[in-house]
């Protein structure tokens, strides 16, 4: 067993997602940082590794400004108790600019550790958006979706191969 109940663990999740929800409806992505300790380290496989609070603020308010409305419904769920961990099955989604119902997506997972308090002190998001984006991106502007803006934090690592 870990430092925290399986409860409070779900109460965190609940808590992360409702905030993750909040930040896409809204389009402001400051709040996501806030989940975090001050601390903490985020291992993102596309665009590397970041520690403190501050610097996943930046970085989720930049990553997020060409699609601030995108979605992350999970798709299944499963705690570590002994390492006080969860593991999220996402989709990363943007849904028809015009027909409610149809969705643009690709798979993401997501291990977060908690560290009370209602914080998580690590993540890591596990995906390949250079092979799974461009598709996705593509059919959604061809359905008549629009970026807000042009990309604005570069990929620092290049996650090839699969299908």
């Amino acid at each position: 067993m870990g430092k925290y109940s399986r409860a409070e663990l779900e109460q965190a999740l609940e808590h992360y997602g409702s905030v993750v929800d909040e930040c896409s409806a809204s389009g402001e992505w400051s709040a996501f940082a806030d989940l975090f300790t001050e601390d903490v380290e985020y291992i993102e496989h596309a665009y590397g590794i970041m520690h403190g609070r501050e610097v996943v603020r930046q970085w989720i308010i930049n990553v997020m400004k060409p699609f601030p409305h995108m979605r992350f419904p999970h798709q299944w769920i499963a705690f570590d108790e002994t390492d006080d961990a969860i593991v999220i099955g996402i989709r990363n989604l943007l849904d028809h600019p015009t027909e409610p119902g149809v969705e643009f997506w690709f798979p993401n997972v997501s291990r977060i550790v908690y560290a009370g308090d209602g914080l998580f002190s690590s993540e890591e998001d596990i995906y390949n958006p250079v092979r799974d984006a461009p598709r996705v991106v593509g059919e959604w502007i061809q359905a008549g979706g629009q970026m807000r803006c042009a990309p604005q934090e570069e990929m620092k690592h290049v996650v090839m191969g699969g299908s």
